[in-house]
This record gives structure tokens, sequence and C-alpha cells, in this order.
């Protein structure tokens, strides 16, 4: 699978982090780093602590990724189901299951 393009990088930025402003104020900003057909997402706390949250994998379409957690107990990332029961899905829907093992509550 080859890399995505510098427009579909930038659209998962901006994706993910519209939905973390909304979803989750514990979260001052996330901080995409793009390496082949990856993406790891850290996100930083109001205290300027970093989290490892997750990391996804381009599948061809902006649209769904492939999800991995980030387990602190072996720093390493797992590939997870999501709650939908799919190894792959929206960015949202990646962020979300990633902030709900990794931090408090959402606004809600």
């Amino acid at each position: 699978m080859p890399a995505p393009s510098e427009h579909t990088r930038l659209s998962l930025e901006q994706r993910l982090g519209d939905h973390a402003r909304t979803a989750w104020p514990q979260l001052t900003r996330l901080h995409v780093r793009h390496r082949g057909t990856f993406a790891y997402v850290p996100g930083q706390l109001a205290d300027g602590e970093q989290v490892k949250l997750m990391r996804l994998r381009y599948n061809g379409t902006a649209a769904t990724w492939g999800f991995a957690l980030y387990l602190a107990s072996s720093d390493t990332y797992e590939n997870t189901v999501l709650p939908t029961g799919s190894l792959t899905g929206t960015p949202a829907q990646a962020l979300d299951c990633a902030c709900h093992l990794h931090l408090a509550a959402p606004n809600t």
C-alpha cells in the first residue's frame, strides 16, 4: 500500500483535531506524525504532558484507517478491534476508543 498523499495526511490531521476539540477537551493538541502508511497520534494534556494514544494505518482511503492502540506496558502499538467490531474505522472512532482507554470520560 502506498503512503497517503499530502492532502490525505493534512485532511486526517484536520479531522482529528476538530474531533478532539469538541469531544476531548482534556487534549490541548494532537501531534500527528506520519511515517509511510502509518500515522502516530499522541495527545498533549493541559499540563504539557504528552500521552501516546494510537497508530492509524492507511488503507487506500481517507475515510477508514486501520487502528492500533498504544500499550504503555510494552511500549508498542497493537492492532485493536474498535467497539464497532472492526479493525478499521473512521479516525474519530479510533480517537474515541483510544481516549476512552487513556483519558477520563469525554465531555458529553
